[in-house]
């Protein structure tokens, strides 16, 4: 029989008792006994452990909006610009340019150019102005004496259709003043030292010396007559 040492079975019992009080007591409480975590010794890596995979997006629905791309309008188009790198605008063109005014015209008395018994005399306004404008209508005219003084009644317009001059700077326009002869009609007379010549929708008259001698101021066909406006300086 052998025999074992008293300090020897004191420490065989007290391990066992150990073991039996920690296998009730994982078994007690209802949980698992884990085992202790790798022991990491020097040298060498420490196990690697799995890593969740994140969870796939779950994929859309007929139900699900669908995003509206908006429309974005076309570039309005660029001009072009010359070799120069300069952007030229087209000349806007104006139909006949605007009204001559007074200020730009030179009056004149053309020559006469008698027949049966009436004298013709074109009035002429010619543009001395540096640019184009136009003429519409009848001029004004009157006849004063040599105290500015009126002699007769105003000129009557002839029937006619009003058309446009266009006067570029230095061209003319003309009007036909007529009126019978004294002489013929026995109308009293004057001799007219000035006429006056307005041209159409101006206030402003021109004045020019006039050279056709005597002209009817009252009585028996007496009036003067004009016609209207058209290009050049005559028939």
């Amino acid at each position: 029989m052998v025999h074992t040492p008293r300090s020897a079975r004191r420490g065989a019992l007290l391990a066992g008792t150990a073991a039996v009080l920690g296998l009730l007591a994982g078994c007690g409480n209802g949980e698992t006994v884990r085992s202790d975590p790798p022991v990491r010794s020097s040298g060498t890596a420490a196990p690697a452990q799995d890593t969740p995979s994140p969870p796939a997006s779950a994929p859309a629905t007929s139900s699900d909006p669908v995003p509206t791309v908006p429309t974005v309008p076309p570039a309005p188009p660029r001009s072009t610009a010359p070799s120069g790198g300069r952007t030229t605008a087209a000349p806007a063109t104006a139909a006949g340019g605007s009204r001559c005014h007074t200020s730009e015209l030179r009056a004149s008395v053309g020559r006469n150019d008698p027949g049966a018994g009436q004298e013709n005399f074109p009035l002429v306004l010619t543009n001395r102005s540096g640019r184009t404008c136009t003429l519409r209508g009848y001029p004004g005219a009157a006849f004063l004496n040599g105290s500015d003084g009126q002699l007769g009644a105003d000129p009557r317009r002839e029937p006619g259709r009003p058309a446009t001059v266009t006067l570029r700077p230095g061209r003319s326009a003309w009007a036909g003043l007529t009126f019978s002869n004294p002489q013929v009609s026995d109308a009293k007379a004057a001799t007219p030292a000035t006429l006056l010549v307005t041209p159409p929708d101006e206030r402003d008259p021109l004045r020019v010396s006039w050279p056709g001698g005597p002209v009817p101021v009252s009585g028996t066909a007496s009036s003067a007559r004009l016609t209207v406006l058209g290009p050049g300086t005559g028939p």
